[in-house]
């Protein structure tokens, strides 16, 4: 097989969006083109999305062990590459955590992350994030500030390994968008996430 000299970002989508939504599309082209194409993004669909594209039918999300199953399989499919980075969106993001990295086919360079689901909008997290005080990869999450599923102020509470960095987007919500009042736009929260997705990878 030829060796691949790219380095490689394993992306997996939300809970409602395939991997080819608008905003997954954006922030794949995002990234590539503010590394020069240095960065391959590699995108897959999780069984219930495809199950969704190929009837047409809202079928719910995969439970966690399926999901888990999904993200070893397109781990093994990926092919050699100088350093290999994964995550997501939302509900990939936080699967991607949830893997035992000590059995993973490959070597996980760290994780990178987009809103993050700390709890259910409403909701306390109880026992949901108790993975995260101990995750020994290096991980970044790109946070917006008032993100119902873990807002700056709540995320300041909780108790995170000291692996995990936290990217906070101005006034961005759980797609990192801002509101017009604040004078930006998603196009510059995503690009400011990217700039530090890239510095990331870079340290990693």
């Amino acid at each position: 097989m030829k060796k691949n000299n790219k380095i490689q970002y394993l992306l997996a989508h939300g809970a409602g969006a395939p991997c080819d939504s608008q905003w997954m599309n954006q922030l794949a082209n995002e990234i590539e083109i503010q590394s020069n194409n240095e960065i391959e993004v590699v995108r897959f669909n999780f069984p219930y999305m495809q199950r969704r594209l190929l009837e047409n039918k809202k079928f719910p999300p995969d439970r966690m062990p399926k999901l888990l199953e999904e993200w070893l399989k397109q781990i093994s499919l990926i092919g050699p590459s100088p350093k290999l980075f994964m995550g997501g969106k939302s509900m990939g993001g936080r699967a991607s955590t949830l893997l035992n990295f000590s059995d993973l086919p490959k070597k996980i360079n760290g994780i990178i992350n987009f809103g993050f689901p700390f709890h259910a909008p409403g909701k306390d997290p109880g026992d949901r994030i108790k993975h995260l005080e101990n995750l020994e990869v290096p991980c970044l999450i790109n946070q917006g500030e008032r993100d119902p599923m873990g807002t700056i102020d709540e995320i300041k509470t909780y108790k995170l390994s000291k692996n995990i960095k936290i990217n906070y987007l101005t006034d961005g919500n759980h797609d990192l968008k801002p509101r017009v009042r604040s004078g930006l736009t998603l196009e510059e929260n995503i690009s400011s996430a990217v700039k530090e997705t890239i510095k990331f990878i870079e340290e990693n």
